[in-house]
């Protein structure tokens, strides 16, 4: 197994959010990344700003790749909280078309850096709440197919969906462009059965959030909240998961992130441990 975190997790809240783009300290994660032991970090790309992103400028490609390689830190998934901010499935005409053409620029600019998986969370603003937020969605999508398998690479979807339904829906995507973001803690959250869901499409997972929350709140420290992580790395196992873990864990409220950071790494490699014994 091989663990990783979301950028933004080793240096303070931006605006006491508990996710956004570091801007100011992005660049010194990945020396941090390297000094802990993690080498593995998850891009996070905003819709404001957007286009001024590192990752969606030449220049800032080419500082990305020199980082990586100099620090030893990989970034291989990007979480896109620009599509659930501004969802092209949930607007149209030239609004819609300019959305679209910003998943394309995001694609190009992921190619650049490795990033292999593209996360749309369908989730709080970006949930599908309609047929036709659905309708539109897979339109949206599919003719990237080609584009992705091109590239090897995968849009992911986290989703707020109960298990069957969730199934159903990844089923009429292809499974070499398009799988799923498995969020521990959301699904704790939303009050779902681990078992059930990764029995009903575990084959489809191509990347885990580990977090933990109680049942409908908030984000709080892994073993403190509703999910059941022995369940759940024992069913990710029996389902042969192969992918990565992505640390989308509680804020440190003593600001020692590094510190809050690898503890939960540590206790990830343990469930992980204990699920195979």
């Amino acid at each position: 197994m091989e663990i990783g975190f979301m950028q933004g997790r080793l240096c303070d809240r931006i605006d006491g959010k508990i996710q956004a783009f570091p801007w100011r300290d992005w660049e010194a994660e990945f020396p941090s990344a390297q000094a802990h032991g993690l080498g593995l970090l998850e891009w996070t790309l905003d819709q404001e700003r957007l286009h001024e992103n590192p990752l969606m400028t030449a220049a800032g490609q080419a500082r990305i790749r020199e980082l990586s390689a100099r620090h030893g830190v990989r970034v291989l998934s990007l979480t896109g909280d620009c599509f659930m901010q501004a969802p092209f499935y949930k607007v149209e005409g030239a609004a819609r078309e300019a959305l679209l053409a910003d998943l394309w620029a995001i694609l190009d600019a992921s190619e650049q850096v490795g990033i292999r998986y593209v996360l749309i969370p369908l989730v709080d603003n970006g949930s599908l709440q309609t047929t036709e937020h659905e309708r539109t969605l897979l339109e949206g999508v599919l003719p990237l197919r080609q584009r992705l398998v091109s590239a090897g690479m995968k849009i992911v979807f986290e989703s707020d969906f109960g298990p069957a339904r969730l199934a159903e829906f990844i089923d009429r995507l292809p499974r070499d462009a398009f799988g799923i973001n498995y969020d521990i803690g959301n699904s704790a959250a939303l009050g779902f059965s681990p078992a059930e869901e990764v029995g009903s499409y575990g084959h489809r997972i191509d990347n885990v959030h580990v977090k933990d929350r109680k049942l409908h709140g908030t984000t709080v420290p892994l073993g403190t909240g509703n999910a059941d992580f022995p369940t759940v790395f024992g069913a990710l196992r029996k389902a042969s998961y192969a992918g990565h873990f992505i640390l989308q864990t509680a804020r440190a409220d003593d600001n020692d992130h590094a510190g809050a950071l690898a503890r939960y790494r540590d206790m990830t490699r343990a469930w992980w441990k204990q699920s195979g014994s």
